[in-house]
């Protein structure tokens, strides 16, 4: 378990869409080297949470801290900072080939193409060619060619085939493992993500409910906090 000072910080984090509140009270930490899967059900506030923190859904209430000092409040000056990015819509430039999309990154072709050379075949082709997967893929590729300090991704398993997502699992663990990336992670594959992930963190109705690490006890409290968040007793057998 890492013990450096946290990379991101969020506190009593409060955001919304006008009058309506997305999340009330979202407090989270993640360090360098780490991965940490943020789970819920639908309508939890996953992907606001992600937004508000990032600076595209503007912040009610709470803080976000960067490296120990308040974040910047878009998303173009944390990114600039060493935050990446992968929103769950998949945000390639369709009309744009794989080798452009590549080159908008900051680190070029050659830093992508190191995580995933299978790129290298369609560098020609337009993004918006290439199947779902590979989309996945070419964003995963831009965000850690920029060699970032912190990664933020959205359902990343979204429409992906099984052994799909396994292996994009594997390459951001091994981006935490090797290259010191703090990963937050939203999946809705809980047991794939618990076995990539170190921590995990559970949310309800826009709050933070529960939070523990992904070895066996974590994952039996993670299942009796997830089902009972959901109004779900579990019923022994």
């Amino acid at each position: 378990m890492t013990t450096s000072p946290p990379v991101l910080e969020v506190s009593g984090l409060c955001a919304g869409y006008g009058e309506l509140m997305a999340i009330t009270d979202v407090s989270l930490e993640l360090r360098a080297g780490e991965v940490v899967a943020l789970f819920g059900p639908n309508g939890a506030g996953k992907t606001s949470t992600l937004l508000a923190t990032v600076g595209v859904l503007p912040r009610r209430h709470g803080a976000v801290r960067w490296n120990g000092r308040p974040a910047p409040r878009t998303l173009h000056a944390i990114a600039r900072a060493g935050l990446a990015f992968v929103p769950e819509r998949r945000s390639v430039i369709s009309a744009l080939s794989t080798r452009d999309n590549l080159l908008l990154g900051r680190s070029g072709l050659k830093a992508a193409l190191d995580h995933f050379p299978e790129l290298a075949d369609h560098l020609d082709r337009p993004a918006g060619l290439l199947s779902g997967g590979q989309q996945q893929i070419l964003m995963l590729a831009r965000a850690l060619a920029a060699r970032p300090q912190a990664l933020l991704i959205d359902e990343l398993s979204l429409g992906l085939a099984p052994q799909v997502a396994d292996r994009l699992l594997n390459i951001l663990r091994r981006a935490a493992d090797d290259q010191g990336v703090a990963v937050l992670l939203v999946e809705q594959q809980m047991r794939r993500a618990l076995a990539a992930a170190d921590r995990w963190y559970l949310l309800a109705s826009g709050a933070v409910v529960s939070e523990g690490r992904c070895d066996v006890d974590g994952a039996k409290r993670l299942e009796q906090a997830y089902l009972a968040s959901m109004g779900i007793s579990r019923q022994r057998t």
